[in-house]
């Protein structure tokens, strides 16, 4: 019956929609409030099968470890993705309608915006092949160094469509610097180069930053929620080209944050599912799309600093100049049932590596384990999750994953205050 639920919940949102006035924002509105309830419902009736595909994981942070299914995060993409198609009707009325004055007709067949299709489109696009490559993974378990450039690959159709559409490659530069490079510079290719890489750097933060049951989906609930404000101080406003692109990011956000509720609700630190890296993949291409369509990217950079530090803090382990295990997530002490930080052995520790190891010891951000000969033998895994477990000390799992909602939280605030307080110490205008 859940099925049949979830198409009657999407059924009502466009009847709704459709007779108060097939207004896009009422029907953005309605179809992420059902693609929430479908994903809800669907999420625990589809669990099962996930299982039986032999798509399914042990859920480390139980003592009992049980056998839970896997990759549930395609469930909510699947669910995203048609409520976009659902939702290309409603964008386009004004000009798909039909119309009993046939000058009418041609008036609006000219005046289309083909632009706004593709744009909608290669969004489309490019979400579906990244929730394709993150769902391969999660069959085959690919390396990371095979599956890094993937997003490069899944990001093509949206820079084809921005290049077709005229977007600009060039940037202010900071008052310190327009003296050698002058007021603006033009990065041609440099720029769709840039862009690439926010994409590759979006998709694979998310994963990285990640290990305990709930932390992929709320980390990703708050950036999307940040750049929906950021959205809504644009929409309505005087400069109506920067009100349609946020206007076409708020549209493409909010079904997200309306599926990622009701994942996050059955993965809220329990057994019964595991996201995968498909939602990590998702999620990523998902700000990556609003924000290069948007033209917003730098600000997008700014609402994952928490992201950043992370990606740092890991570098050492990812690049393998320290010792990196195949799993760096926290682990579990079977006799207080509460979270402690991983460890990774530093047999093969090259010089290079302790270095940055004692330089991160003094920092506070590693904890070190010594042999009598003071030789290195263990570290804690260099990642968010095992630095707050090694400040703050054991905690439980959902006390983990409220730890880094606050600090995602946090850095939003921050971002918003780098972005719209002290932008003007270095800029003209806010750009």
């Amino acid at each position: 019956m859940t099925v049949p639920k979830s198409i009657a919940t999407i059924g009502v949102a466009i009847m709704a929609t459709w007779y108060s006035g097939r207004d896009p924002i009422v029907a953005s509105c309605a179809l992420s409030i059902a693609a929430g309830l479908s994903t809800y419902f669907l999420v625990p009736t589809l669990a099962p099968l996930f299982t039986q595909a032999g798509l399914r994981g042990k859920d480390v942070h139980r003592a009992s470890q049980p056998i839970v299914p896997e990759s549930l995060g395609l469930v909510a993409a699947t669910v995203y993705i048609v409520s976009l198609f659902l939702f290309i009707p409603f964008v386009f009325y004004d000009w798909i309608a039909p119309s009993l004055d046939p000058f009418v007709s041609a008036r609006n067949a000219h005046s289309f915006p083909h632009v706004k299709l593709g744009e909608f489109l290669s969004a489309l696009l490019s979400l579906q092949s990244m929730t394709l490559l993150g769902f391969a993974d999660d069959l085959f378990d690919i390396r990371w160094r095979s599956k890094l450039p993937l997003p490069l690959i899944a990001s093509i159709p949206l820079l084809m469509v921005y290049y077709v559409s005229g977007g600009i490659t060039w940037i202010a530069v900071p008052y310190p610097f327009r003296s050698l490079l002058g007021s603006s510079i033009d990065l041609g290719p440099l720029y769709y180069l840039y862009m690439s890489l926010v994409s590759v750097f979006c998709t694979n933060s998310i994963n990285i930053l990640a290990g305990v049951n709930g932390v992929e989906a709320a980390q990703s609930l708050i950036i999307a929620l940040s750049l929906l404000i950021n959205d809504l101080l644009y929409i309505g406003g005087p400069d109506y080209p920067a009100s349609q692109v946020h206007l076409l990011s708020f549209y493409l956000l909010l079904p997200f944050v309306g599926v990622t509720l009701g994942l996050l609700w059955h993965n809220w630190c329990s057994v019964s599912l595991l996201v995968g890296d498909t939602y990590c993949y998702f999620a990523g291409m998902t700000f990556a799309v609003a924000g290069i369509l948007g033209h917003f990217s730098k600000t997008l950079l700014l609402l994952f600093i928490p992201q950043i530090f992370n990606f740092v803090l890991s570098f050492p382990q990812i690049a393998h100049v320290v010792p990196c295990p195949r799993h760096r997530m926290p682990r579990l002490n079977g006799k207080t049932q509460l979270l402690e930080a991983s460890t990774a052995s530093l047999e093969d520790l090259s010089s290079l590596g302790k270095v940055i190891l004692l330089f991160l010891e003094r920092l506070g951000l590693v904890r070190l384990e010594k042999a009598s000969s003071g030789s290195l033998t263990t570290t804690t895994n260099l990642t968010l999750l095992n630095l707050l477990l090694v400040r703050l000390g054991p905690m439980r799992e959902d006390r983990l994953v409220q730890w880094i909602m606050a600090i995602q939280g946090l850095g939003s605030v921050l971002a918003f205050i780098i972005r719209y307080r002290l932008v003007s110490l270095f800029y003209d205008v806010i750009s």
